[in-house]
């Protein structure tokens, strides 16, 4: 596998095991990641949330760690990265406001690099407007979303995933192990 430069987008309250657990990840294999936020430098730390699964009606939220950032937003060039990954939580949400971010999810698509997003980074794609004739899972919530968006809702099981072209989806952590041997083997092609 060879080294591949890709950039995350993340932000406050995005979901703590769905940041950390693809940058370390991705990071032991020989990628470099970086880290980036809106209105953020390299050093600053975004909050995140524990999202879980306890038998409510939708998942709970707890406090989760600060994740440090270890690239600045406003020096990123989306033509230095080779593939995007885009976590969950509560980040996309308000990601999705931001013309530079849509900006950047869309040269990914254009460009036909690897995309990973997991759980509501289906917003931010939805948002983007680059879900259309594509296969797409997320968190259930979501579903409205993607097909608002003219992308077909994959109903999956919470740790599997789907690949469609140079995207990779999940509806939530527990498909780490899925997700992420997906996204390594587009970046391998």
């Amino acid at each position: 596998m060879s080294n591949k430069k890709i950039l995350m987008i993340t932000g406050d309250f995005t979901e703590d095991y769905e940041t950390m657990v693809p940058f370390q990840a991705l990071i032991s294999v020989g990628h470099t990641v970086d880290a980036v936020c809106p209105d953020k430098k390299a050093g600053d730390t975004v909050a995140t949330a524990i999202h879980d699964f306890e038998g409510d009606q939708t998942y709970t939220e707890k406090p989760g760690h600060r994740f440090s950032l270890n690239a600045s937003f406003s020096e990123v060039n989306v033509e230095d990265y080779d593939a995007l990954v885009i976590p969950g939580g509560r980040a996309p949400e308000y990601l999705r406001l931001n013309k530079e971010v849509i900006a950047m999810v869309q040269h990914f698509f254009t460009a036909n690099k690897p995309v990973a997003a997991i759980c509501h980074g289906a917003q931010l794609l939805a948002a983007a407007g680059v879900l259309e004739g594509r296969k797409c899972s997320a968190y259930t919530a979501c579903q409205p979303e993607v097909e608002l968006a003219k992308g077909t809702y994959t109903s999956i099981e919470v740790d599997q995933a789907v690949t469609d072209g140079n995207l990779v989806t999940a509806p939530a952590w527990p498909a780490h192990p899925a997700w992420l041997a997906q996204f390594y083997t587009l970046l391998n092609n």
